[in-house]
């Protein structure tokens, strides 16, 4: 396979793998809103897509079980089949074999394949029609992609159809002129004939070769042929142009229902001579040829385009309706508001543009680089004192934050498309718990760094489970408790001073925090002595080994996975808060950074060594001891900042720095998850932009230090983990109480 095709079969998988997504979340909102003729149009138009795409590059069986899945979605649309539960979960099983098919695409093939597909058709059929359905789809091969479709849409006249000046035909007439670089951008012209084929009967095929340039000057990658087909089958005209529409850009396409009006085969004529530089004469001969015009035909449309008006307009469709047949004004008004609509999504979405995620990274790396290299140049200017120099590299410096900002933008992702994932894992862990469950999402608008989105997944799923199987209580425990039989499971996610937090809560039984600390005690995890406040006892149930569950199920109870959730959320140098009242529910937020390349940092120096607090983490700097009441006990210290008792840290004691500081100390007041601490400094160095390094395994368990930066001198810089020196501050302030 050539690079262009490798390329082409690569953009077909990922465009089908975001198509399913798409078409599961229809799926999942269609149980609540069975009427929504939108959602019931998403999902064929994922199905119809997916087809028509796996149609050009010749995979048939994909083909073939979509092809079935079309047709019932078909019969939804037109009435014929209502929406049901059981429909939607075979629906569902067939999104997932699709997903399958296609991620096999190119690797050996699995022989369980067609009999999966087999079995999920029949049960599809049977869901839509009965066991009628069903005996009638033994009899056929599920695997034929040349079957016709179960409830065809038939071609409907045109209105005001002049019938005394119509073409006596019942085939359609597809007229194909390629564009030269069909080729180069990885299509098969005879794909689109196979495909076509599948649809229904091609009559006639005349192949058109009359601007093939001398062989000397043919480009063997170029394509100069064109096509006059006749095609008959019961479809309808959107259909057979979707056909095409991967070449619809740059090649003509034309076509033509049965029964065409003269003047729209005039209007064929023009088109044709117009792009391929022949006569009208040379034209209607292949057109007779197809079998697509009579000579009387092809003389009576010449002599209607003849007599034309120069400059004359047709009265649009619209007025027509209105004129003709009664169709009240706001009725043909809200229809051309909502075509409208569709064409302005349809330009938007042709705006955007899909990039690789390796280039990207690519990028954001390099933006990287040259902000260190700003930050080198804009030293050196400040050593000369060369002013002019100093506002060149001003200027370069606003340019390069911008570009950082706009990078770092491209990698943005809203946050809803992962939650959206989640409503078919509750309907399915609700189903295997035998439990009803409500998902209600909020802040689905909110942004975040792509690659977090990523590596968020996991726990996510972990944790949205653990509130179906830990925190719902039965249906009978929750009337009995005075509850809606149904429980609710809440995604959110907001954005907290430079972090994104994320919070997964649940309307259940809460935790016991009694219970929690007598299994961890038993477990050894903490020793009796041990005095923890409820939050820690809380977050005890983040410790492997320690599960509260009675029974052991698929999904819980052997005290794995919570650890897990812990050790990834920090990886992204994120943190977990746990919340929860018995018999009310429980809350679990993970507070994670809104990117893991690039943050703004504000630049303190403590002893000989430089540091680097997040940006968005402070809130004021103070000077150390000027007016202030300072309170020093049993390792702890607190001052008293505008009458508020503010815990902080002498970050020269806690890195161990020799040197003594210097004639004025000053206190960084930072904050995290709404607690407030301060940090004791040397000097304060000011904004700097901050390339993030991560930190080798060696340094893994270092507290305080959640990464490293390269400075325009060279040095290395470590930065500061606010959440954890936070943390620190106030472990030690409760040792004053």
């Amino acid at each position: 396979m050539n690079d262009i095709m490798e390329q082409a079969q690569e953009t077909f998988i990922n465009e089908s793998l975001d198509l399913l997504q798409e078409m599961e979340t229809s799926l999942n909102q269609l149980t609540d809103q069975p009427d929504d003729d939108e959602l019931i149009n998403s999902v064929f138009r994922a199905a119809h897509t997916i087809k028509g795409s796996a149609g050009l590059f010749g995979f048939d069986d994909i083909v073939s079980f979509t092809h079935q899945v079309e047709n019932v979605l078909d019969q939804v649309r037109s009435g014929t089949v209502a929406i049901k539960e059981g429909l939607v979960e075979v629906l569902l099983e067939c999104r997932d074999h699709t997903e399958v098919m296609i991620e096999q695409i190119g690797e050996s093939g699995d022989p369980e394949i067609t009999t999966k597909s087999d079995a999920l058709i029949a049960e599809l059929l049977q869901q839509a029609h009965g066991d009628q359905a069903l005996a009638t789809n033994q009899s056929e091969s599920v695997s034929s992609p040349d079957k016709k479709a179960d409830s065809p849409v038939a071609y409907q006249p045109q209105v005001g159809r002049e019938e005394s000046h119509s073409v006596e035909n019942d085939n359609w007439h597809i007229s194909l002129q390629f564009s030269q670089d069909v080729l180069r951008n990885g299509m098969d012209p005879l794909s689109f004939l196979r495909y076509l084929s599948s649809l229904g009967e091609i009559v006639n095929v005349v192949t058109l070769v009359d601007k093939m340039p001398a062989v000397a000057e043919m480009d063997p990658e170029a394509c100069y042929l064109g096509m006059e087909i006749t095609f008959n089958g019961d479809t309808d005209k959107q259909t057979l142009i979707e056909v095409f529409e991967f070449i619809a850009e740059d090649s003509l396409v034309n076509v033509m229902p049965p029964n065409s009006k003269i003047s729209e085969y005039s209007e064929l004529l023009t088109k044709l001579r117009e792009s391929r530089g022949d006569d009208g004469a040379r034209i209607g001969d292949l057109l007779i040829e197809v079998g697509a015009l009579t000579q009387r035909e092809l003389d009576q449309a010449l002599a209607y385009q003849g007599e034309q008006p120069e400059g004359a307009a047709r009265k649009p469709l619209g007025e027509v309706l209105v004129e003709q047949h009664s169709v009240h004004p706001s009725t043909v008004k809200a229809a051309l508001e909502k075509q409208k609509k569709i064409q302005e999504r349809r330009t938007k979405e042709n705006k955007s543009i899909r990039v690789d995620a390796e280039r990207l990274d690519q990028l954001i790396n390099l933006v990287g680089e040259l902000v260190i290299a700003g930050a080198g140049t804009n030293l050196k200017a400040r050593q000369l004192g060369d002013e002019e120099l100093l506002e060149s590299v001003s200027l370069i410096s606003r340019l390069v934050e911008e570009i950082r900002d706009r990078s770092l933008r491209l990698r943005m992702v809203q946050i809803g498309d992962t939650f959206n994932r989640f409503n078919r894992v509750v309907r399915d862990v609700a189903k295997e718990m035998d439990k009803s469950i409500n998902l209600v999402i909020a802040g689905a608008e909110t942004e975040l760094d792509k690659s977090v989105v990523e590596k968020i997944g996991d726990p996510l799923t972990h944790l949205v489970r653990n509130s179906i199987d830990h925190g719902i209580e039965s249906a009978e425990m929750r009337l009995a408790a005075g509850k809606p039989e149904k429980g609710t499971v809440r995604l959110n996610a907001y954005h907290d001073s430079g972090n994104i937090v994320i919070e997964v809560s649940d309307d259940g039984g809460g935790i016991d925090a009694d219970k929690v600390l007598a299994k961890a005690i038993a477990n050894g995890l903490v020793s009796p002595e041990q005095q923890l406040s409820r939050p820690e006892i809380l977050r005890l149930i983040l410790e492997a080994g320690l599960s509260t569950k009675a029974a052991v199920s698929n999904l819980s109870g052997r005290g794995v996975g919570m650890d897990v959730v812990k050790k990834n959320v920090e990886a992204l140098r994120g943190s977990i808060e746990v919340d929860s009242e018995l018999g009310l529910g429980s809350s679990i937020r993970i507070r994670l950074p809104l990117t893991l390349s690039i943050i703004g940092g504000f630049l303190v120096e403590v002893g000989r060594a430089s540091y680097v607090v997040p940006l968005d983490s402070v809130v004021e700097c103070i000077e150390h001891g000027e007016g202030a009441e300072v309170i020093r006990e049993h390792g702890g210290s607190y001052v008293s900042l505008r009458g508020e008792v503010l815990p902080f840290l002498d970050l020269r004691e806690l890195f161990g720095e020799s040197s003594s500081g210097g004639e004025r100390e000053n206190i960084v007041v930072v904050q995290f998850a709404g607690q407030k601490a301060g940090l004791v400094v040397d000097a304060l160095m000011g904004e700097y932009q901050t390339v993030i390094k991560p930190l080798s395994q060696i340094f893994s368990r270092l507290s305080g230090i959640s990464g490293s930066t390269i400075l325009g001198s060279g040095e290395v810089a470590m930065i500061l983990d606010v959440g954890a020196l936070i943390s620190e501050a106030e472990q030690k302030t409760l040792l004053l109480s």
